[in-house]
């Protein structure tokens, strides 16, 4: 199997994990409901575009061929602070945060040990 074989199912996965990523970030960034839950945890209301907005900004740099393990990290802070609000606020339903950076791991780490030029 040559590397371009090999690199196809990682090239996959983050193609599908950014954009699905930006597609949920965009609805919760523009979502008046996330914001109002926000709001009823106690946080402003500003929030939800503003952690939405920083989400797009990571999942596009994840999406960038020469960027992606920047983006990657970026994605892996920001899932960490989502996670850690939903806990302290008493919710436990973070199964799809926890996939989502399983995901990014397995993207950042195919991109180590294959080097920068072989995954695009």
């Amino acid at each position: 199997m040559s590397i371009s074989e090999k690199s196809v199912p990682i090239i996959l996965l983050r193609w599908t994990l950014g954009l699905v990523v930006l597609w949920e970030s965009f609805r919760f960034a523009a979502s008046t409901a996330a914001a109002h839950h926000l709001q009823g945890m106690g946080l402003p209301f500003w929030l939800a575009p503003a952690l939405g907005g920083v989400e797009i900004a990571a999942a596009l740099i994840f999406l960038a061929p020469t960027l992606r393990r920047t983006g990657g990290y970026s994605l892996l802070v920001i899932f960490a602070i989502a996670a850690a609000l939903h806990i302290l606020h008493g919710e436990f339903e973070i199964g799809p945060l926890v996939v989502y950076s399983a995901a990014v791991l397995v993207c950042i780490s195919a991109t180590a040990s294959a080097g920068n030029e072989t995954l695009s």
